[in-house]
C-alpha cells in the first residue's frame, strides 16, 4: 500500500521519511515513477544504493537529500556534481566534509559507556529525533550511514569523504574544492530548513527558522571523530569499501542491535560488536536486486540475533 501511494500519479513529489528498511520498497516505487523524491530516509539508499539510482534512471525524476547534511552538500556543490550529472572530481571537489555533533557522548572513552542507559543515549544536545535516530548518533552509526548515503548520492569514493564532529550542529557540512576553497551551509539545526529547500528547489522560501546569529554563536569548533570509542562509524567505511550488500548488513544488524538496547537487552557498547560479527561473518555480494537485498537483510536480522545471544547471553 506504501509504495502504491508513493506512485501514485495525484502527486508529483515524495517526501521517503519512513525509518529503516521500512521505508525502501516505497521509495523505490517512488524513483520508479519519475518523482521528486525527497530522501529523508538514508537507510533505503545504504541498502539499495545501485537500485535506487537505477530507478530514478529509469523513471526519470529528481532526487533531493533532505538529511541536514546532505542537503548542506547538495547545496555547496556545483550543480553538475549535486545532480549527478559529473563526478564530484570533475567539477573540483577535492572532499565532501560531513558535521557530526558527537551526540550525547562527545568527548567520552569507552570506560565512560559500559552502563549506558537508552535514556541517556537518546537525549540528544542539538536535535529532536526518534529513539532509533538518536541511538544511532550517539554511536556515530548515524553519520556512518551519512557517509555510504554521501556516496551514493554524490558518487563520490569513501576516501574523499571525511567526518568532523562540529558540537554547535551550526555547519551542517562543507566541500573542499582543489583550489583551496572550502564552501559551506551554515543554519540553526531546525529540519525545516532542509525540507522548505527541498520542497521549492530550485527557488528559496520562508522556512519559518529563526535567522542564525553569528555575534550570539560566537565559536565554531570542530574535532576529529574518536573512532576507537565510538566503532560504528569505522564499521560504516569498511561496508561501504567492501560493497555489494555489504552495507545492507550493515543496517540489518544496526537495527536488530539498536532495538535490543532500547529494549534492555543489549548493553551500548555491545551494538558495534554484534554489527563487526555479522560483517566478518556474512559475505559481500554484488547487488543484483531487490528479492536479493531483502532476504540479505533477512539473513543479517538472523545473524545478529544470534550474535546477541552468543555475545551476551
Amino acid at each position: 500500500a506504501l509504495a502504491e501511494a508513493a506512485a501514485s500519479p495525484l502527486c508529483d513529489t515524495v517526501v521517503a521519511a519512513i525509518v529503516g528498511a521500512a521505508g525502501l520498497e516505497s521509495t523505490l516505487a517512488a524513483a520508479r515513477a519519475g518523482k521528486r523524491l525527497l530522501l529523508a530516509n538514508k537507510e533505503a539508499i545504504v541498502m539499495a544504493g545501485p537500485l535506487l539510482l537505477a530507478a530514478l534512471r529509469e523513471g526519470g525524476g529528481e532526487l533531493l537529500p533532505v538529511d541536514s547534511e546532505h542537503n548542506a552538500l547538495f547545496q555547496s556543490l556545483p550543480p553538475p556534481a549535486a545532480t549527478r550529472r559529473e563526478a564530484p572530481a570533475r567539477c573540483g571537489v577535492r572532499k565532501l566534509i560531513l558535521t557530526a555533533s558527537g551526540g550525547p557522548f562527545r568527548g567520552k572513552v569507552r570506560a565512560d559507556l559500559a552502563g549506558i542507559t537508552p535514556e541517556q543515549a537518546v537525549a540528544h544536545p542539538n536535535w529532536r529525533m526518534g529513539r532509533k535516530i538518536s541511538v544511532d548518533s550517539a554511536t556515530l552509526m548515524n553519520k556512518g550511514l551519512e557517509v555510504i548515503e554521501a556516496h551514493f548520492l554524490f558518487d563520490a569514493p569513501p576516501d574523499a569523504i571525511d567526518v568532523v564532529v562540529h558540537p554547535q550542529s551550526i555547519v551542517h557540512s562543507l566541500v573542499e574544492y582543489a583550489d583551496g576553497s572550502v564552501l559551506a551551509q551554515l543554519g540553526n539545526p531546525d529540519m525545516r530548513t532542509a525540507l522548505a529547500y527541498g520542497l521549492a528547489w530550485p527557488e528559496r522560501i520562508d522556512a519559518g527558522v529563526k535567522p542564525l546569529d553569528l555575534i550570539a554563536l560566537a565559536r565554531l569548533d570542530f574535532q576529529p571523530p574518536d573512532l576507537d570509542t565510538f566503532r560504528c562509524l569505522a564499521l560504516a567505511y569498511a561496508a561501504l569499501r567492501r560493497g555489494g550488500t555489504a552495507p545492507a548488513v550493515l543496517n540489518a544488524a544496526n537495527e536488530v542491535a539498536v532495538a535490543a538496547f532500547l529494549d534492555g537487552q543489549l548493553p551500548f557498547l555491545a551494538i558495534a560488536e554484534v554489527i563487526e560479527a555479522c560483517l566478518d561473518t556474512i559475505p559481500a555480494e554484488p547487488v543484483t536486486g531487490l528479492d536479493q537485498l531483502i532476504q540479505t537483510d533477512l539473513t543479517a536480522r538472523a545473524a545478529a540475533q544470534r550474535m546477541m545471544r552468543r555475545l551476551h547471553c
